[in-house]
């Protein structure tokens, strides 16, 4: 009987909680659909379309980290691999964008699922050590690939594009469809890829899959003990984050129309992990709300050259000591205390 009692509340704050996604998921979407008619800015489109990018990724990451516990700073290496895998499949074999995006999110996923498999081992900051070190070997391979793989007229093409990047394979084909508006056709296109993965990430988070991950991440020898397999669990989850995020890169070279070795930055690394961090790591909207507020507060000090920096530096720090749970996190425990 007891037990009975203890579990219904569990079932009632779910409830609460799924309705309060539903609610915060309809208000952003209604203000993203509506943002195309609203904003005539050509500039801010493409910085609308940027967020869209980095907060896909955030949330992947954010399910790999926050959700699952496996620190992977190898993000960016999955997006990079996503993003050349669209280009080089469109180029080479000359395949429609959007099966080539498709043909690149299942590459990213398999080459994902290698490093999980290489990770399985390792715990912590091992896993991270492991996932950034495969990042810079895929990076140093692009960069140091200079022999001439074709002619393009005059010039020599490199098999990856080498440190130059890649260009030139195809695009949404919306400059064909709406000419001088291509941008919000882009836009829509990059928008409903977005909702698709956070949906299918709600529905992951919120049902049998979800709760093995945080069994695992919260304590992972009584997870085991309760029979969750952590090998197929961790290779799940790195295969999951892996297919949206490998999408999201093939979606970037396509709207931008080039991906370079620029991507493994690790200044863009470090803007996805701080994303997570101040939106609140282990939450749902944590990577949303975060990605609003660097971007905007990035985009409100363009104008002070390198204090930029400096600045999105003080927030994140701000952040860090004072919403240890990120601003989500710190929203849902004033919630909930003033519920209670």
């Amino acid at each position: 009987m007891s037990d009975t009692t203890q579990t219904l509340p569990k079932a009632g704050k779910t409830l609460s909680g799924g309705r309060i996604d539903l609610l915060i998921a309809a208000l952003l979407l209604a203000m993203a659909i509506a943002a195309p008619f609203v904003i005539e800015s050509r500039y801010m489109m493409g910085q609308l379309i940027l967020g869209l990018f980095w907060a896909s990724v955030a949330v992947q990451w954010n399910l790999l980290f926050g959700y699952a516990g496996v620190f992977s700073l190898g993000q960016m290496a999955v997006f990079a691999v996503g993003g050349y895998a669209t280009a080089m499949l469109a180029y080479y074999l000359d395949l429609n964008i959007f099966l080539a995006i498709a043909a690149g999110a299942v590459i990213a996923t398999v080459f994902s699922a290698l490093v999980g498999l290489a990770c399985l081992r390792l715990q912590g900051v091992y896993v991270a050590l492991l996932t950034y070190a495969i990042a810079q070997v895929i990076y140093l391979l692009i960069v140091t690939d200079t022999n001439c793989f074709e002619m393009v007229g005059t010039t020599c093409r490199q098999f990856t594009g080498g440190a130059t990047g890649f260009a030139r394979f195809g695009d949404f084909g919306m400059r064909a469809i709406l000419k001088g508006d291509w941008i919000k056709g882009n836009y829509a296109i990059v928008l409903g890829c977005f909702v698709l993965s956070m949906l299918v990430s709600w529905i992951i988070l919120h049902g049998p899959m979800g709760l093995a991950f945080k069994a695992l991440r919260d304590n992972q020898a009584y997870a085991v003990a309760r029979g969750i397999n952590r090998f197929h669990t961790q290779l799940l989850v790195f295969g999951l984050s892996a297919f949206f995020t490998g999408m999201t890169g093939g979606l970037y070279a396509t709207h931008f129309q080039a991906i370079g070795p620029g991507i493994f930055s690790i200044s863009s690394l470090l803007f996805i992990l701080a994303i997570a961090v101040v939106g609140g790591v282990g939450t749902f909207w944590g990577p949303v709300v975060g990605t609003i507020v660097l971007m905007v507060a990035d985009e409100l000090m363009r104008e002070v050259g390198s204090f930029r920096s400096i600045g999105l530096g003080l927030i994140i720090a701000f952040a860090v000591v004072a919403l240890p749970r990120g601003l989500v996190g710190r929203f849902s425990d004033i919630f909930h205390k003033h519920k209670s």
